[in-house]
């Protein structure tokens, strides 16, 4: 079954061996060195420079509608043979958002609440970024309800770092 494993910085190259992944996307701000493990082609490798923000702020880069497309892009071109993961500095913020936004993209009939519900079980500290949801939701026409869904499960647990988790995804391809 094709899944999104979700993890830190620190965790990435571990949480890629696991798995067995065939794709990374990184979500984090843009000088952040990272190293994309030896098993992972270059191509398979997203890497969108943000900072973890909700609204604009001097000297700070806000996600934009570019970078969601590109995330759209990524997913799309998965082939869902092997895992996928997401991961963020500490796993908590924009990798979350990201891997919420991509399940919702790849599963479009499944009920954006119930993703939520399964996102907070899979992680108690998950508080994924409300800008890049809610410019998922815009662009995927989904009318607030992704939004709706993560307010409704609100913040997470306070944590230095997310333990990794994995969201399956069960049906459906945009």
């Amino acid at each position: 079954m094709p899944s999104l494993h979700v993890c830190s910085l620190s965790k990435l190259a571990d949480t890629v061996t696991a798995c067995g992944a065939s794709h990374v996307a990184t979500l984090i701000n843009a000088g952040t060195p990272v190293t994309r493990p030896a098993s992972i082609p270059e191509a398979n490798h997203l890497f969108l420079g943000f900072n973890d923000i909700v609204e604009p702020m001097a000297g700070m880069i806000p996600v934009g509608e570019a970078e969601i497309l590109r995330l759209f892009d990524f997913v799309d071109g998965w082939d869902r043979a092997r895992p996928m993961v997401f991961h963020c500095w500490a796993g908590i913020s924009r990798s979350t958002a990201g891997a919420y936004v991509a399940a919702c993209r790849l599963m479009p009939d499944r009920d954006e609440a119930d993703i939520a519900r399964e996102l907070r079980v899979k992680s108690p500290s998950a508080t994924p970024n409300l800008r890049l949801v809610r410019l998922a939701d815009a662009l995927l026409g989904r009318d607030g309800r992704m939004v709706a869904a993560i307010e409704a499960i609100g913040r997470g647990r306070d944590a230095f770092e997310g333990q990794p988790f994995v969201l399956p995804i069960t049906d459906g391809a945009p």
